[in-house]
C-alpha cells in the first residue's frame, strides 16, 4: 500500500472538507466553466468544490483510498466527479483536452515535477487556465504541513520558466495562513500561480 492511500484510510478527511482558499478566490474571480481536471487531488475537497460551481471534474489520484472518499463527498454534496486512478509517473497527456488544471499543494520528486507541469502545459486548452498552490522551498521551518523533503518543494522559476510564454494571471510567493483539516494549520510559505494558456 502506498504511503496516500495509507493516510487516507481513516474516515476523517485530513485536509478537511472544505476547498482550498487559493482555488475557491480564484475560480470566484474567473469564474470558469467547462472541463476540469485536479490532479493528485486526494480526498476529494476541491474537485467537489468545482463540480459545485458547475464544472465537469476529473480527479487523478493514486490513492483508491482517496477516491473512494472523493466519491462519497460528492455524494454527499450532490455533485458528480469523475475519478481515475493515475500515477503521474504513467499520466498520458492529451493535447488541449482541458479548460482548467488544478493541483492544490501536489508534491513530487523534481523530475515528475518537471514532466508534470509540462503535461499540464500541454494538457490546457487554448484560452484555458492552470491553477495552482504548492508549498515553495522556504516552507520547512514553518512546521505546518507540507513535506519535510526541500526536493519535494518548489521554487518559483519552475514556473515563471515553463510558462513563460502564458499569460501570468497571478503570481505570488510568500507568507498565507491555513487551515485545511489536521494537516495544514498555521502560517505557511507558499507558491500561488495562475496561467493562462494563449
Amino acid at each position: 500500500m502506498n504511503f496516500w492511500n495509507s493516510r487516507f484510510q481513516d474516515e476523517n478527511y485530513v485536509y478537511g472538507t472544505e476547498p482550498n482558499a487559493f482555488l475557491k478566490d480564484s475560480q470566484n474571480k474567473l469564474q470558469l466553466s467547462g472541463d476540469a481536471l485536479s490532479i493528485a487531488e486526494g480526498e476529494g475537497r476541491n474537485a467537489v468544490f468545482l463540480a459545485k460551481q458547475g464544472m465537469y471534474v476529473t480527479t487523478w489520484d493514486y490513492a483508491e483510498s482517496g477516491l473512494r472518499k472523493t466519491k462519497k463527498l460528492a455524494e454527499a454534496r450532490d455533485v458528480v466527479v469523475k475519478t481515475e486512478l493515475v500515477d503521474l509517473n504513467e499520466a498520458s497527456w492529451k493535447k488541449d483536452q482541458w479548460d482548467e488544471i488544478v493541483c492544490i499543494f501536489g508534491h513530487f520528486p523534481k523530475d515528475l515535477r518537471q514532466k508534470t507541469l509540462l503535461g499540464v502545459k500541454e494538457a490546457v486548452k487554448p484560452g484555458g487556465f492552470f491553477i495552482t498552490e504548492v508549498y515553495s522551498i522556504h516552507q520547512i521551518p514553518y512546521k505546518s504541513g507540507g513535506p519535510q523533503d526541500s526536493e519535494l518543494l518548489y521554487t518559483p522559476e519552475e514556473f515563471l520558466q515553463t510558462y513563460s510564454d502564458w499569460r501570468i494571471v497571478h503570481f505570488f510567493m510568500g507568507e498565507v495562513v491555513r487551515h485545511e483539516g489536521n494537516l495544514h494549520n498555521g502560517l505557511s510559505h507558499v507558491i500561488q500561480f495562475i496561467g493562462q494558456k494563449r
